[in-house]
């Protein structure tokens, strides 16, 4: 078969097929050529999921008749003046977006520059353009997109529902939004909740508003501020506490020079300063920005720009995993405020009562007012803790529970335990929930969980202390692996070293483990190098090792810590919740768990009708 030229209809389609693969990309195009337009007000508009209909409108800066014309050719673009590809300052620069989605649907553009004293449009319908006219318009944008890949049937096949398209859409507006909250959107359609979201401004408060305008109302008491720079590379936002977290990581939100993305180097470089506090399946909530020169980073590297390339990404991921740890140290014993809030909504119903607030006060019935008084024996149950004064233990030991059953001594808390964060322990229930109280409330801590987060926190601070001590193994282990993997292991062997792997070459494409961690003596050798080999290749240095030693110390901090049914005297409560208040990271356990959940009284008041 001869080789042919294409038709330039047929070559704009086959390009749209990269660049508009469904409605949310589109939309994605036009609302970052109106954030690059300098538009203060972004209003988007769909129609059976963005099939039929999408409508973008700005206020930014417009365009004139010649800048229009040039607008919907292919490879046409006003983001490149110098031509420079390693300075890219605007989120679109290509010039394909205008013609890729005009070959595909009926592209209608009408826009007025703030020097013309009136506006004009252009139509392009399935590739075909036709020549600009006059129209009026205010200063500004309106592009319209009617007939989404009419000219191209196939490609419906392969659009999911109306409403998984809006949804994907309105996924794609919020993402934008977060990463600009100084400018107003405004979303609306068919088979999607409405949107209106204010300009709030560009400090950092304004960006809280932003983000829990957009992931909730619970996200800005549990949220942690975030800000460092190295080298040139900033970063700023919120990140949540790790007992707030979620299923899906839907609710993380990350750009690079205010453009989002889902780069796989920073999502790896979150889930690693969190991998001490959440499961695998779980999430953090977060917004983060990195703002750097635009010469060190490549947005070219990916067809949606979802994507980029760092010139130095261990720098980045460095800063990201240092930062995020150092705002999960400074918050210390916090725990989310959600949890006091859903143990009330699941006493609620359980005793029949409407929601907080709507409970009006108990009128007594006459009959009940007629009622003698109760026995003397029944008006004492509001007693403190009577009864509960067996014999007591020693303390807890430095990695071991209490050796002997105990209950909690009837006593009177002092003020100085009342004013600490987590209060004055006051009894134990079911051998393993401590009831602590506070100045304004109460507290309910899990003792297995905080005692297992305690002693992991002393293991790990034992480790950077003294080093890791190495076990030599009688014969050496040899692992064979791909020749990549084994010379890149080998380059690291220095660093292996110092983490308690002493491995050397072996011949061609095999390693000889000499030496391994103490604590992962017994343990199978081939598959943790073979872990740390494809750890290697995917981050570039050894950190994989110091993960499964991390794993290791948790195991064991979760068999020497209290057990769950064993009984506590009150100072050993009480040495339980000061620990608790000055160890970071105690607020949930190794599982991601909550250690504690505290119930504000004015809550519980509210709870039985007294506010």
């Amino acid at each position: 078969m001869a080789v042919r030229r294409l038709d330039p209809i047929l070559i704009d389609r086959i390009a749209a097929g990269e660049v508009i693969e469904r409605p949310a990309a589109a939309v994605k195009e036009l609302v970052e050529n109106a954030l690059d337009a300098g538009a203060a007000t972004i209003e988007v508009v769909i129609e059976a999921g963005g099939r039929r209909l999408i409508r973008v409108s700005d206020d930014g800066a417009g365009m004139t008749r010649e800048d229009l014309v040039l607008a919907v050719e292919r490879h046409a673009t006003s983001k490149l003046p110098t031509g420079d590809l390693f300075a890219i300052a605007t989120l679109g620069f290509r010039g394909e977006a205008l013609p890729s989605i005009g070959a595909v649907a009926r592209l209608s553009i009408t826009t007025r520059h703030r020097d013309e004293p009136h506006g004009w449009e252009i139509v392009v319908d399935a590739g075909v353009k036709h020549e600009p006219r006059p129209a009026a318009a205010v200063r500004g944008t309106r592009i319209e997109v009617t007939g989404l890949f009419a000219a191209t049937p196939a490609r419906l096949k392969f659009l999911k529902t109306d409403r998984a398209e809006a949804q994907a859409v309105a996924e794609t507006v919020k993402r934008l939004a977060m990463a600009h909250p100084n400018v107003r959107f405004v979303l609306a359609g068919d088979n999607l909740s409405p949107l209106d979201l204010p300009a709030e401004g560009d400090d950092a408060e304004a960006r809280l508003r932003r983000i829990t305008r957009l992931i909730g109302p619970d996200f800005a008491p549990n949220a942690l501020p975030v800000a460092a720079s190295r080298e040139g590379i900033d970063l700023e936002g919120f990140v949540s506490l790790p007992t707030y977290h979620r299923g899906t990581a839907t609710h993380v939100h990350t750009t690079v020079n205010g453009r989002p993305v889902r780069d796989k180097l920073i999502l790896g470089a979150i889930r690693g300063a969190y991998m001490d506090f959440l499961p695998r399946d779980r999430h953090p909530a977060l917004a983060l920005a990195i703002t750097c020169d635009p010469r060190a980073v490549d947005v070219n590297v990916h067809p949606a720009k979802t994507e980029v390339r760092f010139r130095d990404s261990s720098l980045v991921r460095g800063l990201v995993v240092g930062a995020l740890k150092e705002a999960l140290t400074r918050a210390g014993h916090r725990a989310t405020t959600t949890g006091g809030l859903r143990t009330l909504e699941a006493v609620r119903p359980a005793v029949g009562l409407p929601p907080v607030g709507v409970l009006p006060r108990a009128v007594p019935s006459p009959a009940l007012q007629q009622r003698e008084p109760a026995p003397a024996a029944w008006r004492g149950w509001q007693a403190p803790l009577a009864g509960l004064d067996e014999p007591g233990q020693p303390t807890l030991g430095d990695l071991a529970g209490p050796s002997a059953d105990a209950r909690a001594d009837a006593m009177t808390p002092e003020a100085e335990a009342l004013a600490q964060p987590l209060g004055a322990a006051r009894a134990q229930l079911h051998e393993n929930y401590i009831i602590a109280q506070t100045q304004d409330g109460v507290v309910i801590v899990d003792q297995h969980a905080a005692h297992e987060r305690l002693v992991y926190e002393r293991l790990k601070r034992e480790r950077a202390a003294t080093g890791i001590t190495r076990q030599l193994l009688l014969i050496p282990e040899i692992v064979e692996l791909d020749p990549v993997e084994a010379d890149r292991l080998i380059a690291h062997a220095e660093t292996l070293e110092a983490l308690g792997l002493v491995i050397e070459g072996f011949g061609h494409g095999a390693v000889a483990v000499r030496e391994v961690p103490a604590a992962l003596a017994g343990g199978a050798i081939k598959p943790l190098v073979r872990d740390v080999a494809d750890a290697l290749t995917e981050w570039g240095d050894a950190r994989a090792l110091e993960e499964r030693l991390d794993h290791v110390l948790a195991t064991m901090a979760c068999h020497g810590s209290v057990r769950s049914g064993r009984r506590l005297r009150a100072e050993e409560m009480n040495a339980l919740l000061r620990e608790m208040e000055a160890t970071p990271h105690s607020g949930q356990c190794n599982h991601g768990r909550p250690t504690y959940v505290e119930l504000k009284l004015a809550d519980i008041e509210r709870l039985f009708g007294r506010r």
